[in-house]
Formats: C-alpha cells, structure tokens, sequence
C-alpha cells in the first residue's frame, strides 16, 4: 500500500481532535496527580500509624495494578454502584489517580529533603503546622521535584491511547476509527507515532531545561 498524502490531509482534521483531547486530559491528569501526589505524601507522614499505614498500603496498590484495570474499573464497574461517569472525566481520575501515587514518592523525597533546621525554625517562630508546610516547607522542597515530576508527566502523555479502551475520542481511538473506515492502517497509525514522537521530544527538550536550571539552582 503506498503513502497517500492526499488522505492524510483528508484525515488530519480528526487527527488533531483526538490530538486536543489527548493534550486536555494529560493537562487535567497532571493536575489531578500533582494534588492527590501531594495529598497522599502528607498522610503518609501522618502521626497516627492507622492513616499512615493504610494510605501506604492504598498506594502501593494501585502503583502494583495495571493503569488499564484501573481505567476499567472506574468506567465500567463504578457504574454499578450508580457512580457513572463520562469517558473523559473517567479516564482523567484513571491517570490522575495512578500518576499520582508516583508523584507523592516524589514529594516524599522532596520533602525529606528539606534540612531538619527549617521544621524547628518554624516551630521557634511560632509557626502553625500549616503555616509551616506553606510558607518554608514547601517553598524549599518543591523546584527540585519539578524536573521529576514532569518526567512522570511525560509518561502520562505517551500512556494516554489507554483511554481508548473507555471510548475516550483521543488520537489512537480517532486513528483506528479513521483506519477501519478507509481500510487504511498506515498513515492514521504512522501520523499518530508522528505526533507522539514530536511531543515527547519537545517535552525531553523542556525536561533538560528544567533538569539544568535547579541544577544551577542547587548549586548556589
């Protein structure tokens, strides 16, 4: 079968559609999993060994289980205890959720990082518990867990065709829709690879960047 680029700019249109919805839900997974991350690194360090220990538990679980499971799971078993839920917002918890559990080895990291010094200047400050985490804790552990987290967000991006096992429109379901249309599998597939490989590799570009800068910033 040539190449035929007639129809590829016949089918680039739907491409790009499924492109956007790829591009939304790794935005909003991203967020979902940097805010459970930094929710289960808190609790994880809890006091009381009860919360500490089953949210440990909890999150060594999901990491332990596959992100398709996960996404079956929430789209077609949650539906029978009468939580329905569309595809995209289903598949944007899928990913939040399970990058999230590896987000918060990250912040866990990050945040025993931060030397002992600064809990105790906090304390002979007068500083809440809150007041600690927001204002001097976090401030300090946070830029250097940027490169690693957005590493992991990567990860996510090249994790999305997943979706399309929950009917999720993003690039690969539009792609195999365009090919079992056409009976044409090898330019809907190849400008799917096209497009995954020019992201990842703009995304590994803004990774280094990222990677050098707190690096220098470490350094002073």
């Amino acid at each position: 079968m040539e190449w035929d680029w007639a129809f590829v700019w016949q089918i680039m249109p739907t491409l790009l559609e499924g492109l956007k919805i790829t591009i939304i839900a790794t935005v909003l997974g991203a967020i979902v999993a940097a805010i459970f991350g930094m929710v289960l690194a808190i609790a994880k360090r809890s006091s009381n060994r009860l919360v500490s220990r089953s949210v440990g538990f909890a999150a060594d679980f999901i990491r332990g289980t596959p992100l398709l499971v996960q996404l079956y799971f929430i789209f077609y078993v949650l539906p029978d205890i009468g939580i329905r839920l569309s595809p995209l917002t289903a598949g944007v918890i899928g990913l939040g959720i399970h990058y999230g559990t590896y987000a918060a080895e990250v912040y866990r990291a990050g945040i025993d990082n931060v030397p002992r010094g600064q809990w105790e200047a906090a304390r002979a400050a007068n500083l809440s518990t809150r007041q600690s985490w927001i204002h001097v804790v976090l401030p300090q552990a946070i830029p250097p867990m940027i490169p690693a987290l957005a590493n992991y967000f990567i990860a996510m991006f090249k994790e999305t065709p997943l979706l399309s096992a929950i009917t999720v429109l993003e690039l690969m379901n539009q792609a195999k829709s365009i090919a079992n249309s056409n009976y044409r599998y090898i330019e809907p597939i190849t400008m799917v690879g096209v497009f995954f490989l020019v992201i990842s590799l703009i995304s590994v570009v803004a990774l280094r960047w990222l990677e050098e800068r707190y690096a220098r910033v470490d350094e002073r």
